[in-house]
């Protein structure tokens, strides 16, 4: 095959000029009858749509051919056209949606089910980029994929399970597929990925988000407390993650308590949850400081003030908790450790009401000059 890039300079910095000439070229050999023309083709697709957009956009043309080739009987040629619209996918909404309607969504559905590893990662990852469309959401709902993402999630290797658990986060922004990612038996696979991942990683983010969600369900909720260690990885999240997923990790622990408070507040306290909220109240979000101080008040022995002697503060409902767990000893305990992180909250706010008187007095200066402004003339 000739070159794309038919007519070139060898000059630093200047391209190819004849790129529209090359484009056609190759879309005749991705159509034709020839299976060796149409696999080179395909690699040079992929090639080229790697990291440009605009070449994404000038072999849109090439989708319903290579959407033809994932039906063929080779397998050079499925996994060439697989990987080729791929990258056409990448980042190009239309694009997206194009390669649904032309009909794609069916073989890399019966992809995901053969023992092939090759084509089932590479079919997870494209509909990892398809799901991220809003218009091919509802399609690839009632397509069947989400058991299949799930057991890819149960049993893939570890680039495909992180694939299909972000596969599965695009597609749960659809309420209706919540239940039937439970009913898949997700909650199992996302606890072990979430153990084995870095607490602070995009992929615990993802994890714990779709959590928080599944456990809205009393199967969810279910499913967490029959996993051994499941609400003990909640609570390393809480701990250790960013602060995306510790937000996710206490709404998760919070919709638990909530719904019943009876049933789930003795195994979230014996997984030592304590630390992590408190350490939310000041340092986290403020969605996580609402959230883990809720969290707090429904852990204590009665989530209602006891007295109005007692007030109902952060430190007597810390004290309250721990005094049940461990005994007197370990009150005066948790009370230095609200003490500890009300003072990092009070340095830091000082810190910023400094930084801000700083900046009011620079600019209260009369006739101050930006060293670099230039005089008028």
């Amino acid at each position: 095959m000739a070159s794309l890039c038919q007519i070139s300079s060898d000059e630093a910095g200047e391209h190819c000029v004849r790129l529209p000439a090359a484009v056609d070229q190759t879309i005749d050999l991705v159509q034709s009858d020839d299976p060796d023309s149409k696999i080179h083709a395909a690699k040079e697709i992929r090639r080229l749509t790697k990291t440009s957009s605009k070449h994404r956009r000038h072999f849109s043309g090439a989708i319903g051919s290579l959407v033809s080739m994932l039906q063929s009987d080779g397998l050079d040629c499925k996994e060439s056209a697989i990987l080729a619209l791929l990258n056409l996918s990448v980042k190009d909404e239309r694009n997206k949606i194009e390669i649904i309607d032309a009909g794609a969504l069916e073989p890399l559905i019966s992809f995901l089910r053969l023992p092939n590893s090759n084509l089932r990662e590479y079919a997870t990852a494209a509909l990892l980029t398809l799901s991220a469309s809003v218009i091919n959401k509802p399609t690839i709902s009632t397509s069947g994929a989400i058991p299949l993402l799930v057991e890819v999630l149960k049993d893939g290797n570890p680039q495909s399970k992180v694939d299909a658990l972000m596969a599965l986060y695009n597609l749960s922004t659809l309420y209706n597929n919540l239940t039937t990612i439970l009913t898949a038996g997700a909650v199992s696979p996302l606890i072990n990925l979430l153990k084995r991942c870095k607490k602070s990683s995009k992929t615990a983010e993802k994890c714990s988000a779709l959590l928080e969600s599944l456990l809205g369900f009393d199967e969810g909720r279910t499913a967490l407390m029959a996993e051994e260690g499941g609400v003990l990885t909640v609570v390393e999240v809480l701990e250790d993650g960013s602060l995306q997923s510790r937000e996710h990790a206490v709404g998760a622990l919070l919709t638990m308590c909530e719904s019943d408070r009876c049933r789930y507040r003795e195994a979230i306290l014996k997984e030592g949850a304590i630390p992590g909220l408190l350490e939310l109240t000041v340092q986290g979000t403020r969605k996580s400081q609402s959230k883990a101080h809720a969290l707090l008040q429904l852990l204590r022995d009665s989530p209602c003030p006891r007295s109005e002697l007692e007030a109902d503060t952060l430190e007597n409902i810390v004290s309250n908790i721990v005094l049940q767990i461990d005994g007197e000893d370990r009150c005066g305990k948790a009370k230095k450790m609200l003490a500890e992180m009300v003072q990092v909250s009070m340095e830091r706010s000082l810190s910023h009401l400094q930084q801000r008187a700083m900046v009011c007095t620079t600019t209260d200066v009369p006739h101050a000059k930006c060293p670099t402004e230039v005089p008028s003339k």
